[in-house]
C-alpha cells in the first residue's frame, strides 16, 4: 500500500521538489499531487481521498483572509488524513492557529525531508494510521520491554526506535505526554542508551521546587550569597557535567529563570548564585512537560525562543488508551513485580477482569494501572484476580460514582452532593467491600485507620447537629 500525498503550495516547483524528496524518505513512497491554491486543493479533496496533506498556510489565502479559517476548510475535507501545516519561519502564532483549526502538526519552511518523514511516521503511529500509509515495517519480533519501558504495541515499537536514534546525539530532547505516560523513564532511557551513560543523570522537577530556590538548585550557590549559604554548592547543571540534565515539568519554570536557562543553553556557561565568574559545563539537556507547549507560549507562560532552543528532537509518549494491547502486558508485569515484593502468589487475571481493564480509559495512564495492581496485591492474599477484587481496589472509578448517581429525574442540571457526603459514601463503600474491616478499607483507600475513625465521629456529630 503506497498512500496518497497532497501538497498545497503556490510555489509549484518547490512543492514538486519537496514531494520528490519526501517520497524517497518515506517508506510508503506515496503518490503525490500538487495544488497551487486553496481552491485547487478543495477540488482535489472532493474528488480524491488522501492520506497526508501538507498545506502551506499563505497559499490558502484565496479561501479566507484568516489563515485559521482557510486551514479549517482543508481539515474538514481531509476525511481523516494527516494534516501538516507549513509556513515560512517558526511562528508560534501560525502554529497555534493551525492546531486550533485541526492540523495535526506544524513545520517551518524550508523543510528537511528526512526530518519530516520521521515526523509523519510518528504522527501516523499516534493517530493509528501506519497501515493506511504503508508505514508498517517487517520486524522479526516486537520488543516487549526496552530500557525500563514495558509494551509491545506498534506505538511503543516506534518510541523504542526513536530513543535508539535520538540517544546517540547531544542535541536537546523535548518529551511531551500526559501525566503517567513515562516521561521520566524515557529521559533515563535516552541517557542509558547514549554515549553519556557512564556519566551522571541528574533530574530536577521544576514544579516541586519553590521559585525562590529554583535558581540555586539549578545553577548552584556561592558561600555567603545569602543567609544560610555557609559553603559553595554545585547545582544540578554542574553535577551533571559530562552527563545528562533532565528538567521535568519545564513548563512550570518561572519566566525570569527561563531567560537564564536560555543563556546557559546558548553559551554552555553558568554562574552560581552570588558569584560573577562563569563556569563551563557540558551537559545534554532533556526536558519534559505534560502540557501543550504552544499553548503555554500563547499564554505568555513559556518563552518562544527557549522553546525552539529545546524543541530540537521531540518525542511524544502516547497515552495508555491509545495502545490497549499493552494494558494486560503491563498489568501482568506489575502483578509479577508486586507479588514478589509482598511474598504472595497470584496466578493471573480472569477473562472478565482483563476485559474491564482493557476497556478502561486510564486517565492516569501507566501510573494509574500500576497503582491499581499494587493495591490488589496488598489487599488480597493471592489466587486469580476477578471482577470483585478489581472493583474493590478501583478507588479512582468509585470516587466519581456519587456525583453521577445524584442526578434527579426530570431536571436538566444534576445535583451535587456536599463534599463530606461524597467522602462518607466512598469510605463506607470501601468498608462494606471488606465486610467491615476498617484496616483493609484504609489500606485500599491509602489512608490510615485513625482517619476513618475520626471522620466517622465527625459525620455522626454533623448528623446530630442537622
Amino acid at each position: 500500500m503506497s498512500g496518497r500525498l497532497l501538497l498545497i503550495d503556490s510555489d509549484a516547483a518547490a512543492a514538486c521538489e519537496t514531494g520528490e524528496s519526501l517520497s524517497q524518505a518515506l517508506l510508503c513512497s506515496p503518490q503525490v499531487e500538487v495544488a497551487r491554491t486553496g481552491r485547487e486543493a478543495i477540488e482535489l479533496l472532493r474528488a480524491n481521498r488522501f492520506d497526508i496533506i501538507l498545506a502551506d498556510m499563505p497559499s490558502l489565502a484565496d479561501l479566507s483572509d484568516r489563515d485559521e479559517e482557510g486551514m479549517g476548510r482543508i481539515v474538514r475535507l481531509a476525511e481523516g488524513a494527516l494534516v501538516v501545516a507549513m509556513a515560512g519561519g517558526a511562528s508560534v502564532t501560525a502554529a497555534v492557529g493551525a492546531m486550533r483549526a485541526g492540523a495535526h502538526d506544524y513545520v517551518a519552511k524550508p523543510i528537511a525531508a528526512s526530518a519530516l518523514a520521521t515526523r509523519i511516521g510518528e504522527l501516523a503511529q499516534r493517530h493509528g494510521r501506519p497501515r493506511s500509509l504503508g508505514l508498517d515495517t517487517a520486524r522479526p519480533q516486537a520488543t516487549a520491554d526496552f530500557a525500563g519501558f514495558v509494551g509491545a504495541s506498534s506505538a511503543m515499537q516506534f518510541i523504542y526506535e526513536q530513543i535508539g536514534r535520538v540517544s546517540t546525539s547531544s542535541a536537546p530532547v523535548f518529551i511531551t505526554g500526559e501525566s503517567g505516560t513515562g516521561k521520566d523513564v524515557c529521559a533515563e532511557a535516552l541517557h542509558s542508551q547514549g554515549p553519556r551513560a557512564g556519566k551522571r543523570f541528574v533530574a530536577i522537577n521544576c514544579a516541586a521546587i519553590p521559585r525562590d530556590l529554583m535558581e540555586s538548585e539549578l545553577f548552584g550557590v556561592a558561600r555567603g550569597a545569602f543567609t544560610g549559604a555557609h559553603e559553595d554548592r554545585k547545582g544540578a547543571a554542574e553535577l551533571a557535567d559530562g552527563g545528562t540534565l533532565f528538567l521535568d515539568e519545564i513548563g512550570e519554570m518561572d519566566l525570569s529563570l527561563q531567560s537564564k536557562l536560555l543563556r546557559f543553553l546558548q553559551t554552555g556557561t553558568l554562574s552560581r548564585v552570588g558569584e560573577s565568574n562563569m563556569r563551563k559545563v557540558d551537559v545534554r539537556v532533556i526536558c519534559a512537560t505534560n502540557r501543550n507547549p504552544l499553548q503555554m507560549i500563547s499564554e505568555r507562560k513559556f518563552r518562544e525562543d527557549l522553546f525552539y532552543r529545546l524543541h530540537v528532537l521531540p518525542i511524544h509518549l502516547p497515552p495508555l488508551r491509545q495502545r490497549p494491547t499493552d494494558i494486560m502486558v503491563l498489568a501482568r508485569h506489575f502483578l509479577d513485580r508486586y507479588a514478589r515484593e509482598e511474598h504472595k502468589s497470584f496466578s493471573a487475571f480472569t477473562a472478565e477482569a482483563a476485559q474491564q481493564l482493557t476497556a478502561a480509559d486510564w486517565p492516569g495512564n501507566v501510573r494509574q494501572l500500576q497503582n491499581l495492581v499494587r493495591r490488589i496485591v496488598v489487599m488480597f492474599d493471592g489466587g486469580e484476580i476477578d471482577l470483585t477484587m478489581l472493583t474493590a481496589a478501583d478507588i479512582e472509578s468509585q470516587a466519581f460514582a456519587p456525583i453521577h448517581a445524584a442526578v434527579p429525574r426530570g431536571e436538566g442540571r444534576r445535583a451535587i452532593l456536599p463534599m463530606w457526603q461524597q467522602e462518607q459514601k466512598i469510605i463506607e463503600d470501601a468498608i462494606a467491600a471488606f465486610s467491615g474491616n476498617i484496616s483493609m478499607a484504609a489500606a485500599a483507600l491509602e489512608i490510615s485507620p485513625s482517619t476513618i475513625y475520626r471522620k466517622r465521629q465527625s459525620w455522626a456529630e454533623m448528623q446530630k447537629a442537622g
